[in-house]
């Protein structure tokens, strides 16, 4: 059986990734293609990699060039994907990769983004605890921020086997310039970026902070509280995340690495790293995989969990087509791969 989907902000980094793998995809076939000020154009011409795409004309992103699929991506700007997905057919699959559906809490959302709430959608990260589950046969998903899903997934087998603190977690993540999207912004141009890292959002700033907060708070089972750092880093892609949390009292660093190898040891986009091998963006590159290590660190306390995605890909894309699969009754690794490329 095969599907027809139809993907919005098609001329973006996000969406023409979701192009990149649903090319990829058997039980596919891609039908409209949508773009704003790009409407128009053939896709080849602005994203040339898309070889078997590329006769294809971006149009206008409206509700009726939208309708008629099984499957919708919404590849668009926070704000407006939820008045879109709102006129779509509830049958339609919609999967939301902006932010409008992810927060559960409204105010959350006015003190973050200060715009209408549209509600919340079964979250599109499903290697967390009962959210596969909720996956199956939704009509409608939020796709996970970028950050957000390593963070998550650094953190959430420590909160579930009850071993961490829920204070006092301090997570910092770079990235590489592709997660500010493909508007032309100076101090993203080649010359601001080479050579320097920088950061951004600091002080509790960032509009995932409450994402990152919001799906650890639900594994731990109370309130957890988080400090979130983003930098920006001299690469196109990628996202090496360091989340660290006090463990608590008389956990050892073998309950510790048993908790994570037991979370993920049935994981296809998942790998808890060899002891002594860490992470490294550029070995999951192209890839919906996420690689993770751990330490304790005995003096201070706390585990440090370091954890390597692909902020296109397991970060966007990536797991969308893999909560997509969910939804529809697919293998959930149809049209995605685990293997990075090198070098």
């Amino acid at each position: 059986m095969t599907f027809s989907v139809a993907v919005s902000g098609a001329s973006g980094y996000a969406g023409g990734e979701v192009l990149r793998l649903l090319a990829n995809h058997p039980q596919v076939t891609i039908g409209a293609v949508t773009a704003h000020s790009q409407a128009g154009s053939r896709l080849g011409s602005i994203a040339p990699h898309l070889h078997a795409l590329a006769e294809k004309v971006l149009v206008q992103t409206t509700v009726e060039n939208l309708a008629g699929h099984d499957v919708v991506f919404l590849a668009l700007p926070h704000g407006a994907s939820a008045e879109i997905a709102a006129q779509l057919p509830q049958d339609t699959l919609v999967i939301d990769a902006g932010a409008d559906h992810r927060l559960a809490s409204a105010e959350a959302w006015a003190k973050f983004y200060g715009e209408g709430y549209a509600g919340h959608w079964p979250y599109g990260l499903p290697e967390l605890p009962g959210h596969r589950e909720a996956l199956r046969s939704a009509k409608r998903i939020a796709v996970p921020g970028c950050y957000p899903t390593g963070a998550q997934l650094a953190l959430a087998p420590g909160y579930s086997a009850g071993l961490l603190e829920p204070q006092d977690v301090v997570i910092v993540s770079a990235s590489g310039v592709s997660g500010a999207g493909k508007s032309v912004k100076p101090h993203l141009l080649g010359s601001e970026t080479m050579g320097s890292m920088s950061p951004y959002g600091v002080g509790g700033g960032h509009r995932h902070t409450p994402e990152i907060e919001q799906g650890l708070s639900r594994v731990a089972g109370e309130p957890v509280s988080v400090s979130f750092t983003p930098t920006l880093a001299p690469m196109p892609r990628g996202i090496l995340t360091t989340a660290t949390a006090r463990v608590k009292p008389g956990t050892s660093q073998d309950q510790l690495r048993a908790a994570w190898q037991r979370a993920y040891a049935a994981e296809p986009f998942v790998t808890l790293l060899p002891e002594g091998q860490w992470p490294a963006t550029g070995n999951v590159t192209g890839s919906n995989q996420v690689h993770l290590q751990l330490a304790f660190d005995e003096h201070a306390g706390r585990v440090i969990v370091c954890a390597a995605i692909d902020n296109l890909t397991k970060g966007t894309a990536g797991g969308a087509v893999q909560s997509m699969n969910i939804a529809l009754g697919l293998a959930e690794t149809t049209g995605l791969t685990g293997q990075g490329i090198a070098p």
